[in-house]
């Protein structure tokens, strides 16, 4: 799970020109749900957003949560956030959730985040939304839950048969990826060249 987190002064988002969803002071959250969570990751984030240090206390310094200022927060799902874009020109978004499943840990985390008595306001999922932003400092973090960190993933599904530590492994899988597909096109090379 990966959460975009603004903190804002104003936050709304409109769907076919209508306002659905508008908060005051407090943090604006793009979020996106990879394949592989589950409501577990939808309690960590939300108490991370919940109690993370983000709004200036007296003296200027960030020493103040969502809770202390007792601030809104407005949730936009966001699927590009999984977006891949390292290959070619056009993202991939193989690792985002389908619908149903990004659906309903969109509404996991909104419930969650509600649970710390914080008032939310939210998208229309899988809407056109407008999503109008007046960023407070600016100040935009960005947060994976600790499961989506790709080493992490690797050592809990132990599919490392040759006990390589994980960046090497990464590194054997892409590589193993490749000579497939090379060795699918000489395949087609052969049948085309008859």
């Amino acid at each position: 799970m990966r959460a975009v987190i603004q903190r804002v002064l104003s936050s709304s988002v409109e769907v076919e020109g209508k306002t659905v969803g508008s908060i005051s002071k407090g943090v604006n959250i793009l979020l996106g749900i990879h394949q592989q969570d589950t409501q577990e990751e939808t309690k960590w984030l939300a108490e991370k957003v919940a109690h993370l240090r983000i709004f200036e206390d007296d003296e200027g310094k960030m020493n103040k949560s969502l809770l202390d200022i007792k601030g809104e927060a407005l949730v936009i799902s966001q699927f590009t956030l999984y977006g891949d874009c390292e290959k070619g020109r056009r993202p991939s978004f193989s690792q985002a959730a389908g619908p149903t499943q990004a659906k309903e840990l969109y509404q996991q985390f909104i419930s969650e985040l509600k649970g710390y008595n914080i008032s939310v306001e939210s998208g229309i999922f899988q809407a056109d939304m407008k999503v109008e932003i007046m960023n407070d400092g600016p100040v935009t973090l960005i947060v994976d839950t600790p499961k989506r960190r790709v080493c992490d993933v690797i050592e809990e599904t132990q599919e490392n048969p040759l006990g390589l530590r994980p960046k090497e492994l990464i590194r054997f899988q892409k590589e193993a990826e490749q000579l497939k597909r090379n060795l699918k096109l000489r395949k087609e090379q052969r049948t085309k060249n008859g």
